[in-house]
C-alpha cells in the first residue's frame, strides 16, 4: 500500500488528488462511470463507496481485514476495501457488486453462486463474488484445492465451502465454454 495519497498510475508519475480544507477531491471510475468527490485523508475506500456513493453491496464485516466481506476489484484484483483509504484509489478503475451483472444478465461467477447455492445468509456473497472473479481471472482452470486457497481470506460464517467451492468451479467451467463458443 501506499504510504502517500496518490496515483502511480496517472501520467507524470505520482500525482497527489487536490486538497481543500483538509479533504483530498478524488476521481475514480467506479462501475465504468466516473465518480468524483471530496473526502477526508482517513476515510476508507469502503466508507466512500457505501456512504458517499450508495453502493452498499459492498458490505463492512469486521474493519480488520480479516472476513473479506468488502472485497471490491481495483484495477482487475480484488482488494479488502477496508484496508484501502479512498485517496489511494484516485484514478483508479474499481468495480463492485453492483457493477458486474450487464443489465438483468448476471456475471457467470454470480450465475453460477445462484445456480450452485454458494451462499447461506447472503452476507459474504458480494466479497466471495469479487474475490471469485479476481481468482478467475488470473487462473481460469483452478483446481478445488486453488479455489479454496484462492478464497481463503473470505470468511463465510454459515457455509461449510462446499458450495461456493462447486461454484466457482462451475463459474471456470461457463467461462471456458464461453471462450470456445466465441
Amino acid at each position: 500500500m501506499c504510504a502517500m495519497p496518490g496515483n502511480p498510475n496517472r501520467a507524470g508519475g505520482l500525482e497527489a488528488p487536490s486538497v481543500r480544507a483538509g479533504r483530498f477531491t478524488v476521481s475514480v471510475q467506479v462501475n465504468g462511470e466516473r465518480r468524483e468527490g471530496d473526502v477526508e485523508p482517513r476515510t476508507l475506500l469502503v466508507h466512500w463507496l457505501r456512504d458517499t456513493l450508495g453502493l452498499t453491496g459492498t458490505n463492512i464485516g469486521c474493519d480488520t481485514s480479516s472476513c473479506g466481506a468488502c472485497t471490491v476489484l481495483v484495477g482487475g484484483e480484488s482488494v479488502k476495501s477496508c484496508t484501502m483509504l479512498a485517496v489511494q484509489a484516485d484514478g483508479a478503475e474499481v468495480t463492485t457488486i453492483e457493477g458486474l451483472a450487464d443489465g438483468e444478465r448476471l456475471h457467470p461467477v454470480q450465475q453460477a453462486f445462484w445456480e450452485n447455492h454458494g451462499l447461506q445468509c447472503g452476507y459474504c456473497t458480494p466479497g466471495m463474488v469479487m474475490a471469485a472473479v479476481s481468482l478467475l481471472a488470473e487462473h481460469p482452470h483452478p483446481s478445488e484445492e486453488e479455489v479454496r486457497a484462492g478464497l481463503e481470506g473470505n470468511l463465510c460464517r454459515c457455509t461449510g465451502y462446499h458450495n461456493i467451492v462447486k461454484a466457482v468451479l462451475a463459474a471456470a467451467g461457463a467461462t471456458a465454454a464461453a471462450r470456445v463458443a466465441s
